[in-house]
Order: structure tokens, then C-alpha cells, then sequence
């Protein structure tokens, strides 16, 4: 069988000359990409020899910062991520607590306030990747000598930061061995595991953060199964519709915010005509969304439920899937994977619950952390009979209002519903008296007015009980997000307390 690794190494021998990746309008060949890698990987070499090397990386969507993903990747090492839309501070902090034998960034990264003292307190080596579309990668600072340096993590493929969504980002271990059990998924369907390695026809297009699972999953995908990969630094509706528009594929992958931007913004559906399909993941896609894809553009969204610590997705729709179940199984996320049992559990007692009944979810599967027993999620799903999984909720997020239990995903549905209103986003927020009440962050629908804030929680009361009404109101343009897209939670709940009504 053809592993990852043969995989990593043998796609750009097939044809040098042929195109592998397109960034800022320029393409770069498969033998520019492999030559790139080796000249990463000479330096790590240089810095700090043998297997499962801790490597950091600040990783940018940009060229020289996804070929050293590769070089780490394949050669063996263990990839730790580093977020470069971190402050300074926290950055210079994040690398004196890792204690990393070698970090990789962008000759600008580092040289940023704090990041050479932190890595030459800790003996760290730099290799600074130029900008520069014709730049090279050179050894910035060359390790020395301190005995606390975590040298190596034997069987970890990546140490990844997770989104931050709901609270302080957390660095999670992913054994090679578990993000291989995943990705085998993904390379048996393209049958890349029974050949030799090829290029396949097609492009990929990308703009997916390299700082998070998904980002690491396109790159990876693209490389593994040659298929030439259209990288876009950062998404935006018209970068990512121009691309689908010039490169015509019949597959492309977003958001589920990117979804909600594309469609907003009402692309033409000529535009989108090469498309047979979009897979949705990074947060829950409303089922609503799905089907006015369906009935724009004619294209099914194909979701997805995965996360960090899962090293990828375990269930997902396949196209045969959607197309005879999505009437009857209509806002599942999709099937679980054949290596993943799943089941729901009461959150009290741990009890089973029957096929079809709500409770949190656990996993098993050689893919997670713990290849051997169940592992609970903070997700509320059920289940059905077929192996379709809903994910109807955060199990840790429910407000708690005066002894009342508050859906913030309930809430946020029925805002939703409201003419005018194009996305909400509840948390919950401190309170004296009745310990949290719920307060909404809303973004209006394209022209609406906002609706005056008495008047909405008048108009929710048609459809929630009264301890479910927002107490505070926030309208704006956008929430913040991550670089994933995703909604950030502590900050929405900051300015709903400042700036909320």
C-alpha cells in the first residue's frame, strides 16, 4: 500500500515541470515546490539532526510558509503550529514556554519585538523564509546550547493550536499515526493508496488558515494527491470567486461564514457553473443555507463534523449520500466514517441514549487522541439508526438564568428567522442576580434596517419563552472571527458588555 510519505515524496518527482501551485498570480512548478522542501529541511538538518524534531512554524497562507509545512511533514519531524496574528508579546511568550529546538517564519515574524531574545534564551534556532517570490530560506539565529530544550515528540505528527472559539487557545497533540488513520480516508476515495503517485486533473482551491486542521487537511490533500492547488493568502468573495471562475473546477470547499458571504453577496450563477459540489466545514452549516444553495445554484453542500482533536472529520455527506437522503436525514452533518463509532450519552448519568434521542457525544476511533476507548466531546448530537449524525449544540455552552436553561444555538435560530436579521451569535454574559443572561450580537441582512431592539425581543416572544430573550442587543457589521472563520466567543462577549443595548 502507498503511504503518506511515498506520497509526499514520489507527487513532485512525477513531472517537475508541471504546475503545483498558484499563489498571488504566479505559479510555482512540483520540482520549485520539492526544491524549496529540500532547502528547509537542509537547514532544519543543520539546526537540530534526527527524527521527530519539534519544528516550529509561523505560519502564513503564503508560498515559502506552506512549502516549509511540507518539509517538516515529510521529513519526519513533528509540526508545531504558530499563530502569526498574535501580538508580539504573546507570540515571544508562546516560543520561550515551547522550548522548540528549531522555528521556521517569515523573515519579518521574526524580527518582531521579543521573538529573537526568547528564542536565543531558550537555545532556539531561526530559519527566516524570505518573501520574495525568488527568496530563499537562511539560518537566522543558529541554536545553542540549553539542556531544557524539548527536543523531540516521538509519534506526534503535529502539535496544533485550537481556534480560540470559546475561550484560551490549547496546543493539541496529534499522533502520526491518528492523523494517518484520517487521512486514509481521504486518500482511499481518490484510490491514491493502491497506486503509484500521480497528477490528477483538477484544482483545489484554498483559503483555509494553515494555523488550523482544515488548512492543514487542503494542503495536504492537494500534495498527497497531485492536484494543483490555487493557495489564496487570505478569503475573501471576489479572490475565491475569480478563482473558481478562471480555474473552473467541480469541486470547492468553505466556510460555513464563506458560504453565507458568497451567497449574500449574490454571485452570479454563471459564475459557479463548473461546481458539482461545495464541502462545508469549521462550524455548523444552517440546513436553510444548504437548501438555498440547492435552489440558487444547484449545488449540493456537502458537510462535515470534525475538529482538532479529532485530526479531521469523522462524518461526513458524500455526494451519493446527499442526493438520495438529504430530504430524509435534512440538516444531518453527514454519516459517520466506517473507522468511527459513535454514540450519545445522558451528560449525568453516562447512559446510552436510544438511536434518535439528543445527549453528548462520544467518540471512538483510532484516529482520536485515545485510540482505544470512548472520548467525549462538548457536543450535543444524536444519532440515527443509519449512522447520520445531527450536532444540534455545545454541551458546555448552555446560560444558565436564574436556574433556566438557555440554548444559545436556539436563540440564534430564531433571531435568524427574523426578516431582517442575516446572522446572530448568542453568549452568555455575567449577571448579578440571576448569575448569566443571554445577550445576541446580530448582523443585518444586506439593506435591512436593524430593527429597534424592543421591538425584536417583542417579536422573539412569539417563539421563545421569556427567560430565553436576549437581555442585551448588539448590531454590527461582523462579529470577530477567526482566521477560520469562526465566530470568537470572549470577544463578542467583551463588546455585547460594553457596547450592548
Amino acid at each position: 500500500m502507498t503511504t503518506l510519505a511515498d506520497l509526499m515524496a514520489g507527487v513532485p518527482a512525477v513531472d517537475p515541470s508541471a504546475p503545483a501551485i498558484e499563489f498571488e498570480g504566479r505559479w510555482e512548478s512540483w520540482g520549485g515546490l520539492a526544491a524549496r522542501m529540500a532547502a528547509v529541511r537542509a537547514l532544519i538538518g543543520e539546526a537540530a539532526s534526527g527524527a521527530d524534531v519539534r519544528v516550529g512554524v509561523l505560519l502564513r497562507n503564503r508560498l515559502p510558509q506552506l512549502a516549509a509545512l511540507y518539509a517538516v511533514i515529510g521529513g519526519g519531524q513533528c509540526l508545531v503550529t504558530l499563530n502569526p496574528l498574535y501580538p508580539d508579546a504573546t507570540i515571544a511568550a508562546d516560543i520561550a514556554a515551547l522550548k522548540l529546538p528549531v522555528v521556521i517564519g517569515g523573515q519579518a515574524d521574526l524580527e518582531r519585538s521579543g521573538v529573537i531574545e526568547a528564542a536565543r534564551a531558550n537555545g532556539t534556532a531561526l530559519i527566516a523564509l524570505e518573501d520574495d517570490w525568488n527568496g530563499g530560506a537562511s539560518l537566522l539565529l543558529p541554536p545553542g546550547d540549553v539542556p531544557d530544550v524539548r527536543r523531540t515528540a516521538p509519534g506526534v505528527l503535529i502539535e496544533m493550536l485550537t481556534s480560540g472559539t470559546t475561550g484560551v487557545p490549547k496546543r493539541v497533540p496529534l499522533r502520526r499515526a491518528a492523523f494517518e488513520e484520517s487521512f486514509n480516508v481521504t486518500l482511499k476515495a481518490e484510490g491514491a493508496l493502491d497506486a503509484a503517485p500521480q497528477l490528477r486533473e483538477g484544482v483545489r482551491v484554498s483559503s483555509a488558515p494553515l494555523t488550523h486542521i482544515g488548512g492543514v487537511w487542503g494542503a495536504m490533500t492537494a500534495l498527497c494527491l497531485g492536484r494543483r492547488l490555487v493557495f489564496l493568502e487570505k478569503f475573501s468573495v471576489a479572490a475565491w470567486v475569480d478563482a473558481i471562475s478562471r480555474h473552473r473546477p467541480r469541486a470547492a470547499s468553505l466556510t460555513a461564514a464563506g458560504l453565507r458571504m458568497v451567497f449574500d453577496a449574490g454571485v452570479p450563477k454563471a459564475a459557479l457553473s463548473s461546481l458539482q459540489v461545495i464541502t462545508a466545514g469549521a462550524a455548523p452549516t444552517d440546513p436553510a443555507l444548504v437548501d438555498a444553495y440547492l435552489e440558487r445554484y444547484d449545488i449540493p453542500i456537502l458537510t462535515n463534523y470534525g475538529a482538532t482533536e479529532f485530526a479531521g472529520p469523522v462524518a461526513r455527506w458524500t455526494l451519493p449520500d446527499f442526493r438520495e437522503n438529504w430530504a430524509r436525514k435534512h440538516g444531518a452533518v453527514g454519516r459517520l466514517h466506517a473507522n468511527v463509532e459513535g454514540r450519545v450519552v445522558d451528560p449525568a448519568t453516562g447512559g446510552e441514549m436510544p438511536p434518535g434521542e439528543e445527549g453528548v457525544l462520544e467518540l471512538r476511533s483510532a484516529q482520536l487522541v485515545d485510540p482505544e476507548g470512548w472520548v467525549r466531546s462538548t457536543d450535543k448530537a444524536r444519532i440515527d439508526a443509519d449512522g447520520y449524525l445531527w450536532v444540534t449544540g455545545r454541551a458546555d455552552g448552555v446560560i444558565i438564568r436564574g436556574g433556566f436553561k438557555v440554548s444559545p444555538e436556539e436563540v440564534a435560530r430564531a433571531l435568524e428567522r427574523h426578516p431582517a436579521v442575516r446572522e446572530a451569535v448568542v453568549v452568555g454574559l455575567p449577571d448579578e442576580r440571576l448569575g448569566q443572561v443571554p445577550a445576541a450580537a446580530i448582523m443585518a441582512g444586506n439593506g435591512a434596517e436593524p430593527p429597534d431592539a424592543r421591538d425584536l425581543s417583542d417579536w422573539l416572544r412569539q417563539s421563545l419563552a421569556p427567560y430565553q430573550i436576549p437581555a442585551r442587543y448588539l448590531f454590527i457589521d461582523d462579529v470577530p472571527r477567526t482566521a477560520s472563520m469562526k465566530p470568537v466567543l470572549p470577544e463578542i462577549a467583551r463588546l455585547l458588555a460594553e457596547r450592548g443595548e
